[in-house]
């Protein structure tokens, strides 16, 4: 599907699997956990490298950015695998002496002791080594709002889920897969021939 100059992707099970495991077999120690972070929430990339400890309530399993896209401040809700990666991703830290504290980045780059630039030349590595080639960090979200969709969440779910300040840009991520579509055609056939499915 292109929008604009780009074509969207969106990743099968199957590549989702092979994206992970090349992720966790990258030398960078926080890529997999930001991989991971993005398919479980679909934060865009610079919500996620800004993030710091006070954003995330991990009681209530919200993360609040305080500057979206858009300029307003918006809510992530925090599925228990999200919540996982987050604390998986403090070990992590922690396992390299870098603080925790609430004003660090959750991702913090143990050699400027600040928030990554980027990501993308791992990425590009781990991205290569699943033999995904053209997979764009921004597909991860592409990806969440895809599933979302292809398992019956409405588009104003997942407007809210993503952030989505009008339908109409939810709409460019609504990608459903051929399988559900003849299911859904079956639904009319059997409301016109009057047999079940």
């Amino acid at each position: 599907m292109n929008i604009g100059d780009h074509t969207q992707r969106f990743l099968t099970q199957d590549e989702i699997e092979r994206l992970l495991k090349a992720s966790r077999a990258s030398r960078h120690p926080f890529l997999h956990l930001f991989v991971q972070l993005l398919l479980l929430t679909g934060a865009r990339k610079g919500e996620a490298r800004h993030m710091r400890w006070r954003d995330v309530d991990l009681n209530k399993r919200v993360w609040t950015v305080p500057r979206s896209k858009n300029g307003r401040s918006r809510h992530v809700i925090l599925s228990a695998a999200a919540v996982t990666v987050l604390n998986d991703t403090r070990i992590a830290a922690e396992h390299l002496m870098l603080p925790t504290t609430k004003d660090q980045y959750v991702f913090t780059n143990p050699r400027t002791r600040t928030a990554y630039h980027s990501f993308y030349a791992s990425w590009f590595i781990a991205r290569d080594l699943a033999d995904l080639e053209g997979l764009r960090i921004h597909d991860l979200r592409h990806t969440y709002a895809s599933t979302l969709i292809n398992n019956d969440v409405t588009l104003y779910e997942v407007q809210t889920l993503l952030g989505h300040s009008s339908l109409q840009m939810t709409q460019r991520y609504a990608h459903l897969e051929p399988n559900l579509l003849h299911q859904r055609t079956e639904l009319v056939s059997a409301v016109v021939t009057g047999k079940s499915i």
